[in-house]
């Protein structure tokens, strides 16, 4: 599946939280999300209407190297 083009920064923090991540806080224009599975990892999410596919993309790839799962396979489980 390919990563979709109208993610928004919020529909992605709640996407997120099927995998374990939380928003823990907010500032201005950008959610920390955190979660402790396989460690703690940290990620910070612009909140924009939509997010630039290379940032989406980024996100991902930092997502998905933190759980040991490849991006396709995450993509897989946030949209479907």
């Amino acid at each position: 599946m390919k990563i979709p083009r109208d993610a928004g920064g919020e529909e992605l923090a709640k996407l997120l939280a099927k995998v374990g991540y939380k928003i823990t806080r907010q500032t201005g224009s950008h959610l920390r999300l955190t979660t402790y599975e396989k460690g703690e990892h940290h990620i910070t999410i612009p909140a924009h209407a939509s997010l630039k596919i290379g940032t989406l993309n980024g996100i991902l790839k930092d997502v998905a190297t933190h759980l040991e799962i490849s991006k396709e396979e995450l993509i897989d489980m946030l949209w479907k």
